[in-house]
């Protein structure tokens, strides 16, 4: 039972803190896209996701908490995330909305309600892992953002088995971006950052995936952030996508402590 309940120790942390696999075919010649189509049919199949509603388990392992929870995130692109944690029993702990500029905290368990913008070090506070609010819309929807590279050509473009490789070059911060795409349904399977030598500082990867409003959507995320010394691993069992989510909000009761960051 002991072993049962810390699993979910790290809500209370943040509370105290502040306050299937198919075999490998190889690509037709005449079948492969070209860097620019690829890119483009990704892009189409990323915004084809408007709304976005998932249940699971997420577990984040950072230098301040090593821990899992039951959870539920609502998104509402583009400016909407709300993520609700759950203890054993379906036990309301947490709720958190997040937007490009505020964010919410809700710590059910003592009524307190936390409230101010999205600024440096406040996601860490609230989530225990330092991401911004674009790149925890794009981890919880198991989604890779290629708006930047629409208008630029990868410095390296691959073909080998079943996968679309893309290499881009970043000289300024000597590091390279490369993203690994499944030829049969262009589902991002994975997507690294690695500097000149080699080393991998960040890596997504990407499984599980199911074909849902005709896009291939992860079921399970992992992602393995080095430099950080960060990890956040997703394994959703319900998703729904493109169904009716009105305004996001948090679940308040009356009584609550106000407390402005």
């Amino acid at each position: 039972m002991k072993k049962y309940f810390a699993n979910y120790t790290w809500i209370a942390l943040i509370i105290i803190y502040i306050s299937g696999c198919a075999p490998s075919t190889q690509i037709d010649d005449e079948r492969v896209l070209s860097a620019d189509r690829l890119i483009k049919r990704l892009e189409a199949n990323r915004r084809k996701v408007k709304t976005f509603r998932g249940t699971g388990l997420i577990s984040i392992q950072s230098r301040e908490i090593n821990a899992k929870s039951n959870f539920e995130v609502l998104i509402k692109k583009p400016d909407s995330v709300k993520v609700s944690f759950y203890g054993p029993f379906s036990i309301d702990l947490a709720q958190v909305l997040i937007t490009p500029n505020d964010v919410q905290f809700y710590d059910v368990i003592n009524n307190n309600f936390y409230k101010g913008k999205l600024k440096d070090g406040i996601m860490k506070q609230v989530l225990k892992i330092d991401l911004s609010f674009d790149e925890v819309l794009d981890a919880l929807t198991g989604s890779v953002n290629l708006t930047d590279k629409l208008r630029s050509e990868p410095d390296k473009y691959e073909t080998s088995g079943n996968i679309y490789q893309l290499t881009y070059i970043d000289s300024i911060n000597s590091i390279n971006k490369i993203f690994n795409v499944r030829a049969r349904d262009l589902a991002v399977s994975s997507n690294l950052i690695k500097d000149f030598k080699n080393n991998t500082l960040l890596e997504s990867n990407y499984s599980g995936f199911r074909v849902i409003e005709d896009v291939s959507i992860p079921f399970e995320i992992n992602l393995n952030d080095n430099s950080n010394q960060q990890k956040l691993n997703v394994e959703y069992r319900t998703i729904e996508v493109n169904k009716g989510i009105d305004r996001l909000k948090l679940d308040l009761p009356n009584d609550i402590k106000l407390i402005e960051w």
